[in-house]
């Protein structure tokens, strides 16, 4: 079977990749990626485009219920923790086997983290592992029995359950790793509803149905997702008939395929904030009132609709409302009000002085930077701030914002994605995470109540606290507004009309274990 899908997906790509219209095979997705996978080993890789495939091969011990950002039972079936919130015992499903045959037990679970963890496991050396740092809490991880397991932590460490749900945390079979050594990023066997059949570089990777899948078989024979870097390419295959399934359509394009008729146009919120950093350790932004009135000055709403074309929405704080539980929904976003810019900046003195902008080119998540950023600094000019862009490409920007402002720049653009509301304040707002402490706190905002907050919300094990916590957090920062808070993102896939149960998830990966394509 294995080999005779990997033929007829073969010659069915090799089909849909010529000019003439055509169809996709019967009961195969095609899917368009924006880039050739790095590896399909879920503990070696860091992007999003690789996530897309990885979590339809493998299942974790936790996953996002559907919808949302909030972990729920997979292999692990249950787990208790301990009152001091330092050990989980995962009770684990029974009757799972690895696509090779090899059975899912408790034993597989501690190599999977040992070989992430422990430099001298025999098979650290198949890394890197650059996301290991999401369990670097986890003191050790013991076999209680067969279908149980312990991961002993050394603090209390609340984001544990939602980082085992994200694809660095997927179950890997240790008989593949011990087969295939560094190579199993090219031959990955894992648990999920969809099984390995080939990878040909630079043009497709194929997966079939697991007829065994302990949630259910899919509806679909298997999936094909091929490379192709270029926008415009992909949007001419999806016209063509050539993929099911476009990631990532430019905002300029989404009205052609909402006006085409057969094809389905999805978005969705995920938790995703782009901002501006402020230098508060010198310069007009150590004033509060200068912070304030950027936010005023920065018409956010024009940005939103006019640059991102209504694929993002107004950002009101740190946190975005991906993360529903945490987010506080009674804070609103700084109105564009230029006036009370004006006052403010008067308030403070600002005297005309010279504000440097960081402007990258591109880079991950930063939506349209170089548009983005014409548009703040004519807003910051209208009422009366002096601003001189400095353009930079993606990885020289952020070698000189990531070490800090101080010295170079009054404020910088800036964007982060990400799996729990602890993760960007806890790196990008604390005290202790200035950059000469390693953290990315570029623009040097302290606030020890805040300190306090993210340190309490870490280690409190219930969920309801948390919230509470993090709400608190949201409303001082945006009232610090040590940054100038600008757009949440909202991903977007098209789809051909064919192509049913489809759905966008707020963590940017595509679940396609319910997906149809009846034909």
């Amino acid at each position: 079977m294995k080999h005779f899908l990997a033929a007829a997906l073969t010659a069915a790509a090799l089909a849909i990749s010529a000019p003439a219209v055509a169809q996709t095979p019967p009961n195969v997705l095609v899917v368009g990626q924006i880039a050739e996978p790095k590896s399909l080993d879920p503990h070696a890789v860091t992007a999003v485009n690789d996530f897309r495939i990885l979590v339809n091969l493998y299942d974790g011990l936790t996953r996002y219920r559907d919808g949302t950002l909030e972990p729920e039972p997979s292999l692990a079936e249950s787990w208790e923790v301990s009152d001091d919130g330092t050990v989980y015992t995962f009770s684990l499903r029974q009757d799972v086997t690895f696509h090779d045959g090899t059975p899912f037990n408790a034993e597989a679970v501690k190599f999977n983290f040992d070989r992430m963890l422990d430099e001298d496991h025999p098979y650290h050396d198949t890394g890197p592992f650059p996301l290991a740092f999401y369990f670097s809490a986890v003191d050790e991880v013991t076999v209680i029995d067969e279908f149980t397991v312990e991961f002993q932590l050394g603090e209390p460490y609340a984001p544990f359950l939602s980082n085992l749900a994200y694809p660095t945390g997927l179950i890997v079979s240790p008989a593949a790793v011990m087969e295939h050594g560094a190579d199993f990023g090219r031959n990955p066997s894992g648990t999920g509803a969809y099984s390995f059949v080939e990878w040909q570089p630079n043009t497709q990777v194929t997966i079939q149905r697991n007829a065994d899948w302990w949630d259910g078989a899919p509806d679909l024979e298997g999936i094909v997702y091929r490379p192709i870097t270029d926008a415009n390419t992909r949007i001419a295959e999806m016209l063509s008939g050539g993929i099911d399934v476009m990631v990532e359509v430019p905002p300029d394009s989404l009205a052609q395929f909402r006006d085409g008729g057969d094809f389905n146009v999805y978005e969705q919120a995920g938790p995703h904030v782009w901002f501006l950093i402020l230098n508060m350790k010198e310069g007009p932004f150590a004033e509060k009132a200068v912070r304030q009135a950027a936010n005023y000055a920065i018409d956010k709403t024009a940005i939103v609709e006019n640059i991102l074309q209504g694929t993002a929405e107004v950002a009101a704080g740190p946190t975005p409302p991906a993360f529903a539980w945490a987010y506080n929904e009674e804070l609103e976003p700084y109105p564009h009000d230029p006036d009370r810019a004006r006052e403010l900046l008067e308030e403070a003195g600002y005297d005309g002085e010279t504000v440097t902008f960081y402007v990258t080119e591109g880079g991950s998540g930063m939506l349209d930077p170089v548009a983005m950023g014409t548009a703040i600094q004519a807003d910051l000019e209208a009422v009366g701030m002096d601003v001189e862009i400095e353009t930079y490409e993606w990885n020289t920007f952020l070698g000189r914002v990531n070490p800090g402002l101080e010295g170079k720049a009054d404020m910088a653009e800036m964007a982060w994605m990400t799996n729990d509301p602890d993760t960007l304040p806890f790196l990008a707002l604390r005290t202790a995470a200035w950059p000469e402490e390693g953290g990315f706190n570029s623009g040097y905002y302290s606030n020890p109540e805040v300190d306090a907050l993210l340190e309490q919300a870490r280690r409190a094990t219930d969920q309801d606290e948390r919230a509470e916590l993090y709400k608190q957090m949201q409303e001082i920062v945006q009232e610090d507004a040590p940054w100038v808070f600008v757009a949440n993102w909202k991903q977007n896939a098209v789809t051909t009309a064919a192509v049913e149960n489809f759905k966008l998830q707020p963590s940017f990966f595509l679940m396609l274990q319910d997906v149809a394509k009846p034909q």
